[in-house]
C-alpha cells in the first residue's frame, strides 16, 4: 500500500518503524490526531501476514482512537503500536523492552497500553523504559486491565440500543450472539448472562470457547455460524472487517453492539446495517470504557469515577441515535459527525504536540 498517500487522505501524522534485531522487535507506531492531547492506543501482537497489513492495521486503529477519545470528550489523541509477529517465550521481554524505548524516544506523544495480544506483564516490562505506559497494575499505581471497563462500556451503549428497539433496556431473556471471547469478549459475556440474557458464543480459539461456555452456561457454535444465529443482538468482539457485504445479509439479530475495533469493512456497510433495520452502535463509541478508565489513570485514578464515566456510555449512545434519526443518517455517521465537531472546534487551537 501507499502509506502516505494513506496518511495524507486520512489525516495521520506520524508513522514510525521500528526495529531491534537483537531483540526480534519488528513493530510500527501509528500516530493519527494530537489535536486533543498525546495519542493514547493499545500494543497489538499479531502474525500479520504482510508488512503491507500491518501498516494499514497500525493505521486504521490510529484512526478510530482518535475518533474514541473525542467522543468521550477525553483530552487524548489517537494512536496505536503493532508488533509484527508474536515474540518467542525467551525473547518477550527483550522485544517489549526494546518498544518502551522507542516509545520514549517519542517523547510523550505516544502513550501505550494493551491490545490483542500483549497483557499487564508486557506493560509492566515496557515501563521500566518509558514512563509513556497505562494500564499498569494496581499494586503500582495503575488501573490493571482495561478489559473489564471496555465490557462495561459495551454493556452501557447495549442498554441504550435495547431502549430504542425494545422500549425497555432489560436484558431478561434477550438472545445474544457474542463473536470472540478474549479478554473483553469474556468479560462481557459474564455480564451478560448475570443481566439474564442466552447467550450464543464462538472463538477461532476452541479451548477459549469452551471454556466461556462452561463458566457462564452459554452455547457454543462454530465461528462461521455464529453470523446465522437467530438473535437480539450480534455482538463482534474479535478482529475487525466483519461487518461487510458478505455477513450483514445473513445476520439474524436487530442490534448490532460490540467490543470489536474497525468493525465495517468499508464505509458503505454502515449504510447496509441501517438498510436492514439493524441498529448499530458505532464501535469507538461501544467500546470507549477502557480508554475513559485509562485516561484517569493519567491524571489520578479515582475507580468510582471511572464507572460513572464508563456508564455514561449510555447516554451518548442515546445522543448517537437521537443525531441519526434526525439527520436520517447511519449512526456511524452521527458518531462521526460528533467526534468530527469536537475535533474541529478544538482544531482551531490546533499545534502538533511536541
Amino acid at each position: 500500500m501507499k502509506a502516505m498517500e494513506y496518511m495524507v487522505r486520512h489525516g495521520h501524522e506520524q508513522l514510525v518503524f521500528c526495529h531491534d534485531p537483537g531483540a526480534g522487535l519488528r513493530a510500527l507506531i501509528a500516530i493519527h490526531d494530537t489535536t486533543l492531547g498525546p495519542a493514547l492506543g493499545g500494543v497489538r501482537v499479531w502474525d500479520y501476514a504482510s508488512e503491507d497489513d500491518a501498516v494499514l492495521d497500525a493505521l486504521r486503529l490510529a484512526r478510530a482512537m482518535t475518533y474514541k477519545a473525542a467522543l468521550a470528550g477525553l483530552h487524548l489523541g489517537g494512536g496505536k503500536a503493532v508488533m509484527m509477529g508474536v515474540p518467542a517465550p525467551e525473547k518477550r521481554e527483550a522485544a517489549f523492552r526494546a518498544l518502551g524505548r522507542f516509545v520514549q524516544s517519542l517523547g510523550g506523544r505516544y502513550i501505550a497500553t494493551e491490545d490483542v495480544g500483549s497483557y499487564v506483564p508486557d506493560l509492566e516490562t515496557m515501563a521500566t523504559q518509558t514512563e509513556h505506559v497505562t494500564g499498569i497494575p494496581v499494586e503500582t499505581g495503575g488501573s490493571g486491565d482495561p478489559s473489564p471497563w471496555t465490557a462495561l462500556g459495551v454493556m452501557s451503549a447495549l442498554r441504550a440500543c435495547l431502549e430504542d428497539v425494545f422500549g425497555s433496556d432489560s436484558l431478561r431473556d434477550k438472545r445474544v450472539a457474542v463473536q470472540g471471547v478474549g479478554k473483553v469478549g469474556h468479560a462481557l459475556v459474564g455480564l451478560l448472562t448475570r443481566a439474564g440474557a442466552r447467550v450464543w458464543l464462538t472463538d477461532l480459539n476452541k479451548v477459549a470457547a469452551e471454556k466461556a461456555a462452561s463458566e457462564f452456561k452459554a452455547a457454543v457454535v462454530e465461528p462461521e455460524a455464529i453470523y446465522d444465529v437467530e438473535c437480539d443482538v450480534f455482538s463482534p468482539n474479535g478482529l475487525g472487517a466483519v461487518l461487510n457485504r458478505s455477513t450483514i445479509p445473513r445476520l439474524r439479530a436487530k442490534i448490532v453492539c460490540g467490543a470489536a475495533n474497525n468493525q465495517l469493512e468499508e464505509d458503505g456497510d454502515a449504510a447496509r446495517l441501517t438498510e436492514r433495520g439493524l441498529l448499530y452502535a458505532p464501535d469507538y463509541l461501544a467500546n470507549g470504557g477502557g480508554l475513559i478508565n485509562l485516561a484517569l489513570e493519567l491524571v489520578g485514578y479515582d475507580e468510582g469515577l471511572a464507572r460513572t464515566r464508563v456508564e455514561g456510555i449510555y447516554q451518548t449512545m442515546k445522543s448517537v441515535i437521537a443525531l441519526s434519526r434526525k439527520l436520517a443518517i447511519p449512526t456511524a455517521k452521527a458518531a462521526d459527525g460528533l467526534a468530527e465537531e469536537r475535533l474541529k472546534s478544538v482544531g482551531a487551537l490546533k499545534a502538533i504536540r511536541l
